[in-house]
């Protein structure tokens, strides 16, 4: 069915007993061992790096997303697969998603028992990914885990420990995997790719700031002070925190920081319904409302259009049109 590239990037499908806990250490040709491959596949191992992916940096998703792009520049390749550790995977497979002009297929997966425990899922869950990768096209960049697949986009990781770890709390699953097919059931909605940045010497910082009962600015202003060029605002309900929040956002707007508002809620879009410190003022202010996407994701969209633009009319123009693509929300997800 055609020839996949898996770059390895580590996490609990790639981690091994260190004495006190689990932690990736294996290559990326090692965890291919554990996998059976579907037929009429052929498979290319990219070692890129192993490490747990809580320790990801701005410069390991850069350099993931450059080695991406530079793998699809052979037409030979069918498409990538990415092996990937379950805690920040929804926001590496969103910047490359951000980022995806390809008809090809680029799969993240992962596991979340480590290599060699009995009844782990990370072979399975390779088999999947490299069936998916191989088969599909013109879908974005896809997450495969436990029999299901994801569009990126809006996809996170719902559950700390059970097997299946992965969904788009707002919206419809994309496919399933099972019996040596992929059957695809809806088709994902995505903007225009953004141009592959251009690798920084010092990536911009963008921080996240949740609000709560008795929540002030001072976590906020914090950000402001430590250099932050983005925040992503997550706030309650629909989107909502306090008028000493709105001002916050304001003079950090003002200052050409590019803020989004997201909401703390599992799923449902952020909304402009109340005042008061409400989404209504928080958007007047300048935040960028991220719709249905939660913090990590939003921190990406923000991290890409601070890296697309030194204009800070454009930083938010660039946003929004990340921001911009809609489907069908599931009203009682």
């Amino acid at each position: 069915m055609g020839r996949i590239v898996v770059i390895s990037t580590g996490g609990t499908i790639a981690s091994r007993w260190q004495g006190s806990g689990f932690a990736a250490d294996a290559d990326g040709r090692e965890v291919m061992a554990t996998a059976p491959l579907p037929e009429d596949v052929t498979v290319e191992v990219v070692d890129l790096f192993s490490v747990n992916s809580p320790r990801l940096t701005t410069a390991h998703q850069l350099t993931l997303l450059r080695t991406v792009h530079e793998v699809l520049a052979d037409p030979g390749v069918d498409g990538i697969v990415v092996t990937h550790g379950t805690d920040t995977l929804e926001e590496s497979a969103f910047l490359v998603d951000l980022h995806h002009h390809d008809p090809r297929s680029v799969v993240f997966t992962g596991a979340q028992l480590p290599m060699g425990t009995a009844e782990g899922d990370g072979p399975g869950n390779l088999y999947d990914a490299l069936l998916t990768a191989a088969t599909t096209r013109g879908l974005g960049v896809l997450i495969g885990f436990a029999g299901r697949v994801h569009a990126a986009r809006g996809t996170v990781k719902t559950q700390a420990v059970a097997l299946d770890a992965f969904a788009d709390p707002s919206r419809a699953l994309l496919g399933k995997i099972g019996f040596g097919k992929v059957t695809v059931l809806r088709e994902p909605v995505r903007p225009q790719a953004l141009p592959l940045p251009a690798m920084p010497e010092l990536p911009p910082r963008v921080d996240m700031v949740m609000h709560h009962a008795d929540g002030d600015r001072a976590l906020f202003d914090a950000a402001v002070a430590a250099g932050a060029r983005g925040i992503v605002l997550i706030g309650t309900g629909a989107g909502n925190a306090t008028p000493e929040i709105v001002d916050a956002v304001e003079a950090a707007v003002a200052r050409g920081i590019l803020v989004a508002l997201t909401t703390r809620v599992a799923a449902g879009p952020v909304t402009e319904i109340y005042t008061h410190g409400g989404a209504v003022d928080l958007v007047a202010a300048g935040a960028v409302p991220t719709g249905t996407l939660r913090a990590g994701q939003a921190r990406i969209a923000v991290l890409s259009a601070l890296l697309a633009s030194e204009d800070p009319a454009s930083r938010t123009r660039i946003l929004r049109e990340a921001l911009s693509p809609s489907g069908p929300v599931l009203v009682d997800a």
